[in-house]
């Protein structure tokens, strides 16, 4: 099933303890059922408020995993790289990287108090294992789990995701 992709569209990572009850909660409050469902991993495209909404099930429920901003294109994802490294902000890149079940251009940035950013697209939809979401540390570049390419290290990933 493919989405059409506003401009850009905010997306929230939410750690939830137990998928299911999470995924009746958020189609019952966005009125939709989810885009994507996976062993534990859901995302929802919502249409009004332009959301993404991502829950990945886990022992730290009710937490906040990761923020973003979703896209259209690989360009405008490059663009905003640019822009952030003018800025004088630490940047970390990822190009066809395996992520949340799909394969992703982004770029990462952590906020003040080390929330993580991503500014991504989705190149294409594929299987993968549910514990790799996060690929790159934006402070340290330091890569971790699988990039399309191949290759990987699970050893370094962080719970906390992509």
């Amino acid at each position: 099933m493919s989405v059409e992709v506003p401009v850009a569209r905010v997306q929230l990572a939410l750690n939830v303890s137990l998928l299911d009850e999470a995924i009746a909660f958020y189609s019952k409050l966005f009125g939709t059922r989810p885009t994507k469902v996976r062993p534990g991993y859901a995302n929802f495209a919502v249409a009004d408020p332009p959301l993404k909404r991502v829950l990945i099930e886990g022992d730290d429920g009710g937490t906040v995993n990761h923020l973003g901003v979703e896209v259209a294109s690989s360009d405008d994802v490059y663009a905003t790289r640019t822009r952030l490294a003018r800025e004088g902000l630490s940047t970390a890149t990822e190009d066809e990287v395996v992520c949340c079940y799909a394969v992703q251009d982004k770029v990462w940035v952590d906020g003040p108090d080390g929330e993580p950013w991503e500014v991504y697209t989705v190149r294409s939809d594929l299987e993968m294992h549910r514990d790799r979401l996060r690929t790159v540390d934006p402070n340290t570049g330091t890569a971790c789990c699988a990039t399309a390419g191949g290759g990987a290290d699970t050893t370094a990933c962080s719970s906390r995701s992509g």
